[in-house]
C-alpha cells in the first residue's frame, strides 16, 4: 500500500514513514500542509496520516478540501492536543480515524490496516495471518478452519501480535500493550503466554506461525514473512 504522511516535527515524521517502510508500505512524506495538498491533487494513495497542526494549510482545511473534491482517500488525524471538539470536527468533516500523540507505531499501522479494509468493503473485525484468524467480534480463532480456545490474555496477546503481524515485538511492548504495566526484566510472563499460544496455534502444524528473534523479542508471520 502507498501511505502519505504529512507532520511538520521530524522526530514523528521519520518515526512513522520508518515503521511503515518496515511493514513493506510505500510511503510519500511531507512536512508543510501546502506541499501535502500538492500531493494529494497529484498522486493517489491508499491512506493518509496528517498531522492537525501544520505550516501553510493545516490537517483540518487540507481534510475539508479532500472531501470537497469528493476524494475518499482514508485519512487518520494527528492531534497532539485532546480537545473533544477538535476530534468531533475532524470526524465531521469526514475523517476515518484519528491518534493522539504519543502513540504506538504498532497501533497506527493496525489503524491504517482497518481503515483501508473498511474502504475496501474487507470486515475490519477479522485478523489473519497465513491460515490463522482472529474474530474481535465472536471472540473465536481459527486454524486451517479449526477452532482453537483461548483464555482472555492469551486471546489479547494474540491480538496484539496479529495487529503488527511480520513485526518484531519487544518483551517490553507486549507487557506495556496486553498487561498494561511496566516491563519487569526479570519476569518471564511473556515468555510463559508465548509458550501458550505456540501450544495451542503452532503445535498440530507444519508451519510455525510465532517466531523467537533472539536479542529481540517474538514475531508472528510465515517464516519467510
Amino acid at each position: 500500500m502507498k501511505v502519505l504522511v504529512v507532520e511538520d516535527q521530524d522526530q514523528i515524521r521519520s518515526f512513522v514513514v520508518r515503521g511503515l517502510k518496515e511493514q513493506g508500505f510505500s510511503v510519500d512524506e511531507a512536512d508543510h500542509g501546502d506541499e501535502g495538498y500538492f500531493l494529494t491533487k497529484t498522486q493517489s494513495y491508499d491512506a493518509i496520516i496528517l498531522d492537525i497542526m501544520l505550516p501553510g494549510r493545516d490537517g483540518l482545511s487540507i481534510l475539508k478540501q479532500l472531501r470537497a473534491r469528493k476524494q475518499a482517500t482514508p485519512v487518520i488525524l494527528l492531534t497532539a492536543r485532546t480537545e473533544l471538539d477538535e476530534r468531533l470536527e475532524g470526524l465531521s468533516l469526514g475523517a476515518d480515524d484519528y491518534l493522539t500523540k504519543p502513540f504506538y507505531i504498532e497501533e497506527l499501522i493496525a489503524r491504517v490496516h482497518t481503515v483501508t479494509r473498511r474502504f475496501r468493503g474487507e470486515p475490519d473485525h477479522i485478523l489473519t495471518v497465513a491460515d490463522l484468524s482472529l474474530n474481535l467480534l465472536e471472540h473465536q480463532v481459527h486454524r486451517d478452519g479449526r477452532e482453537i480456545s483461548l483464555s482472555m490474555r492469551e486471546f489479547s496477546l494474540l491480538e496484539y501480535m496479529m495487529r503488527s503481524a511480520g513485526r518484531v515485538l519487544s518483551r517490553m511492548q507486549m507487557c506495556e500493550h496486553v498487561w498494561g504495566y511496566h516491563f519487569d526484566p526479570s519476569t518471564n510472563l511473556v515468555d510463559v503466554y508465548i509458550q501458550r499460544l505456540r501450544k495451542k496455534v503452532d503445535k498440530d502444524f507444519d508451519e510455525k506461525l510465532i517466531h523467537t528473534v533472539r536479542g529481540l523479542g517474538y514475531r508472528i508471520g510465515s517464516a519467510n514473512s
